[in-house]
C-alpha cells in the first residue's frame, strides 16, 4: 500500500511542476504582448510623428478645439480637425469630471498642435 502512495506522489509532483511551468509561460507571453501593444500601439495607429501629452482639459472651443493643462502646469492648445477621434460630448465629459486625458497629436507648421486621438 505504501509503495502505491509513494509512486502516486512521485508521479504527481512532476505533473504539478509541468502545469506550473505552462501557466507561468502563458502568463509571461501575455504580459509581454500587452507591453508591446502599449508601447507601439500609438505609433501603429497614427504614424511615427505622433507625440503624446497627458493632463486635464481646462477649456473647450471653438468647436472641438481644446486646451489641455499638463501635470507640470503647461497649457497646450489643440486643434481637433476631421481626423480627430473625439466627440464634443466626450471632451465635455472629461472637462466636467476633471478626468485624466491622453492626447496623441502631431505638430503642424507654425507650432499648431493637431489632436489625432483624445481619451
Amino acid at each position: 500500500m505504501e509503495d502505491t502512495n509513494a509512486s502516486y506522489i512521485s508521479s504527481f509532483i512532476p505533473r504539478l511542476a509541468a502545469i506550473a511551468c505552462v501557466v507561468l509561460l502563458i502568463g509571461s507571453i501575455g504580459l509581454a504582448s500587452i507591453g508591446v501593444v502599449a508601447l507601439f500601439g500609438p505609433v501603429l495607429a497614427h504614424g511615427n510623428n505622433t507625440e503624446h501629452a497627458a493632463g486635464q482639459i481646462v477649456a473647450i472651443g471653438p468647436g472641438e478645439n481644446f486646451i489641455l493643462k499638463t501635470a507640470t502646469g503647461q497649457r497646450m492648445s489643440f486643434e481637433c480637425a476631421a481626423q480627430c477621434r473625439a466627440s464634443l460630448g466626450h471632451l465635455q465629459r472629461h472637462m466636467h469630471e476633471q478626468a485624466h486625458t491622453d492626447v496623441y497629436y502631431i505638430e503642424r507648421p507654425g507650432s499648431a498642435l493637431m489632436a489625432l486621438d483624445v481619451d
